[in-house]
């Protein structure tokens, strides 16, 4: 284990090495300039020598390698430098939008998990019935749902049935736990419940397969009851490819509900990037995606672990 624990922190560091470097090279060639989206936006008017000054107080004007070893610095400091727009710490802006986005992805992945492993688990035991049909109708529903469109019709709902509407401001967990509950939990019932359709029919299709594996049919004819043969010897390998699934959609929640924090009015750091790329802040961008690049790298180093945890011959190979 303690080298297979090795072999994949090397592979995280690689990995985020490469991220950071793709991520600054990207972000220079494409078009676009912050200082003249603040100065010459909406017709402003400002002489050459400003936009000069300006950039050269923000470090534009230096030889491109030289930004790049201070960006590559600063990540090993974990300081990802000022926004250009704002002039704060990057990690300021991020770390004051974070905690939305956070706790709207925990709460959607628990209620997924909690809705889908019911649901798994009840479609493949019952194969080939009306229930199962039903539940891979459902399933089927919530996927093609987009997110956005159903957490309109549940504002909507909300909006008329209750004359509720999200609030302007954030709420703290800490301050009004159940008034940060009623604002955070329909975004996370909206996200949860596609992911909850995602993984129970990965659930469903890994548990149907490991069902007919020889050693269950061993156990069945040694007369072992069917819900020990489900709970000791077929869930757990039946929930490899779920763990993985989960691992990656939480990965991708943590990168920013984009269009769900602009739906329930949520100042999160979804929202945060669509507002640093409408304003060219490439600073800002530049650490906004490698926070999502360590999110996605890091809840994947967690779910190897957890998969070798799960699974013996992984470690061991």
């Amino acid at each position: 284990m303690p080298r297979y624990l090795g072999v994949k922190l090397l592979q995280l560091l690689v990995t985020l090495a490469g991220v950071a470097a793709l991520i600054f090279l990207l972000l220079r060639v494409l078009p676009g300039d912050v200082v003249e989206a603040k100065y010459l936006a909406e017709g402003g008017n400002v002489s050459a020598e400003v936009i000069a000054a300006e950039r050269a107080r923000l470090g534009l004007d230096r030889p491109t390698h030289e930004q790049f070893a201070d960006w590559m610095g600063g990540l090993v400091r974990l300081e990802l430098g000022r926004s250009m727009w704002t002039g704060r710490p990057v990690v300021e802006e991020i770390s004051s939008r974070l905690a939305v986005t956070m706790q709207v992805a925990v709460m959607a992945t628990i209620i997924a998990i909690v809705i889908a492993v019911p649901l798994g688990i009840t479609s493949a035991l019952t194969h080939g019935s009306w229930i199962d049909q039903a539940i891979r109708v459902l399933t089927v529903a919530w996927l093609a749902v987009p997110a956005f469109w159903l957490g309109m019709l549940v504002l909507l709902g909300l909006l008329l049935m209750f004359e509720w509407g999200p609030p302007i401001e954030r709420i703290s967990l800490f301050e009004d736990p159940l008034g940060n509950l009623e604002q955070l939990i329909w975004p996370a019932l909206v996200v949860g419940a596609r992911m909850s359709a995602m993984i129970a029919r990965m659930l469903r299709s890994s548990l149907l397969e490991v069902l007919n594996e020889d050693y269950i049919r061993t156990a069945r004819s040694k007369g072992v009851r069917e819900s020990a043969i489900v709970a000791r010897h077929a869930l757990g390998n039946a929930l490899l490819p779920a763990v993985t699934v989960v691992g990656m959609e939480f990965a991708f929640l943590l990168g920013g509900l984009v269009v769900t924090e602009q739906v329930f009015n949520l100042n999160g750091i979804g929202k945060l990037l669509i507002q640093a790329v409408g304003q060219n802040d490439f600073t800002l961008i530049q650490g906004l995606v490698m926070l999502f690049a360590v999110f996605f790298v890091t809840v994947n180093f967690a779910t190897d672990l957890l998969y070798a945890a799960l699974d013996p011959r992984v470690r061991l190979r």
